[in-house]
This record gives structure tokens, C-alpha cells and sequence, in this order.
């Protein structure tokens, strides 16, 4: 069992996230794709797999299978930090007093349930905005608890990677249950393919959340744009707003635009 993972460098970082979604990475691919020589993705690479992160396969390498699942929760919790808090801070400014929100097990939300404890202080107005949660991982009850934030928990079956849970017994409680506003994320996007992750049960809990809610909000980081992954979690037709912490494109932004979906670029 692995602990505490070594500090890697931005391009190893990105290596592990590609490898956890695409299961094999090859060489020629990722020299193309971070303009580098061959050579150094393969230091990389040896890095990595001298560490027990990857093992080497024919032009590349892929995940441990033993390891994917620690590794997936510790690289989402690390992975483009400054992007999901941007992220997470304009999707503050869109909940209003008195409201009941639900957030998914994404470490997006996460980062957004780390800012909830501001708004109960003292604002612009001179008061605080008083907000309840509907928590659906393990990782975001602890910090709603530890800021004194009004939290509802839904159980379930657990899923380690993402210390959330799914199955029935969670889309069936979530099923009496309305929240004003649904916050939620996902491995990859596209207009075509939508928003989409490669865990089907993980998949189902999200697509029952999204259905509880009055809004539903895509909290997306720039990273997870253009690309796409196992199933689709929701479409267009599904969401009200799109937030991300770099402008998206010319032709996404037409379509999120004909969609009538509100794109926020956080400052």
C-alpha cells in the first residue's frame, strides 16, 4: 500500500492524470502532445515507474492496477489546485441566503465546500449568507462539520477513489430530496459527448443528483476540456451553467451559447 506520494513535476502530474483515464500512455503521444523530445517523456517515465506509480508496456506505460485507486484520489486531490479553487470561488458567488445546495464527490466541490464556512461571517451587507448542504462524500462532510456548516449526509454503497457514495440506496434517497442548486464535475467534456466519467456507478450517483436539483452547475477546470471518457454523465439539455477557469473556445462557447447554458470564466 502506498502512502504519501513523492512531489512530481507538472508534466508528471499530467502523465498520471492521462494515465488514469486512458489507461495506457504511449511515448510518441505525449512528446506530441507537451512538445518535448521523446526522451524526456521517457525520463518521465522511468521516474514514475521507479516510484510504483507506472509499469512499463511497448511505447509507453500504464497505472498499476493495485495502485489506480489510491492513486486516483491522491492525483485528483493534487491536481490543478489553483484552477479548481478559482473555480470553486465563482461558484460561491452564485449561492443565495437560505439556500439548500448539493455537491457531488468531485475535489472541485470539495474545494467549494472549504469556502462554505465564509459565507455564515459577516458580508457585503454587513450579514452572512445561511446555506444547508447535501454532502455525498466522506471528504466533504468532514470539512462541512469542521466549519459548522448545516449538512445533510447520503449514504450508500462506498466508492474508495472517490470516497463518495453510489448504487440504489443513494439515487433512491436523493430521489425525495430538492435542493435549490446541484454542484457538480466530471472527468472530461465536449459539446458533442458532454460531460462524462469512466465509473458507471459513480456516473449514475452523479446523473441522480443532477435530477434533484432546481439549477445544476458544471464546475469544470480547463484541463478536463476537449476530452471525453467512458459514459456521459449529462448533456447540454441537462445543465443551467458552466464554470471553468479559462476561456473554453470560440466554438464551444456558440454552443454553450445556442444551448442557453451561462458559461462563467473565473477570474
Amino acid at each position: 500500500m502506498m502512502t504519501e506520494l513523492a512531489p512530481l513535476s507538472a508534466r508528471q502530474q499530467d502523465i498520471l492524470r492521462r494515465a488514469l483515464i486512458d489507461k495506457v500512455v504511449r511515448v510518441r503521444d505525449l512528446a506530441a502532445g507537451f512538445g518535448v523530445h521523446e526522451m524526456t517523456v521517457r525520463r518521465d517515465l522511468d521516474a514514475l515507474c521507479e516510484s510504483g506509480r507506472l509499469s512499463r508496456v511497448h511505447g509507453g506505460a500504464q497505472l498499476l492496477e493495485r495502485t489506480s485507486e489510491e492513486l486516483s484520489q491522491q492525483l485528483r486531490a493534487g491536481l490543478n489546485v489553483d484552477a479548481k479553487e478559482r473555480v470553486a470561488r465563482a461558484a460561491l458567488e452564485l449561492i443565495q441566503d437560505g439556500e439548500t445546495v448539493a455537491l457531488d464527490a468531485s475535489t472541485t466541490c470539495l474545494a467549494l465546500a472549504r469556502l462554505l464556512p465564509s459565507l455564515q461571517g459577516p458580508g457585503l451587507q454587513g450579514h452572512g449568507r445561511q446555506v444547508q448542504v447535501i454532502a455525498c462524500s466522506l471528504d466533504a462532510a468532514q470539512v462541512l462539520a469542521a466549519g459548522g456548516v448545516p449538512f445533510l449526509m447520503v449514504g450508500g454503497s462506498f466508492h474508495a477513489p472517490a470516497r463518495s457514495f453510489v448504487g440504489s440506496f443513494f439515487t433512491d434517497a436523493l430521489a425525495r430530496l430538492h435542493p435549490d442548486r446541484v454542484f457538480f464535475s466530471a472527468k472530461a467534456y465536449t459539446p458533442d459527448t458532454g460531460f462524462t466519467d469512466a465509473h458507471l456507478p459513480e456516473v449514475g450517483a452523479k446523473q441522480a443528483l443532477i435530477r434533484s436539483g432546481a439549477v445544476a452547475v458544471a464546475l469544470l477546470d480547463s484541463s478536463k476540456m476537449g476530452r471525453r471518457s467512458l459514459a456521459t454523465i449529462a448533456t447540454h439539455a441537462d445543465i443551467d451553467v458552466l464554470i471553468t477557469d479559462a476561456p473554453p473556445g470560440e466554438a464551444v462557447c456558440a454552443r454553450l451559447e445556442a444551448d442557453d447554458i451561462r458559461l462563467i470564466v473565473a477570474p
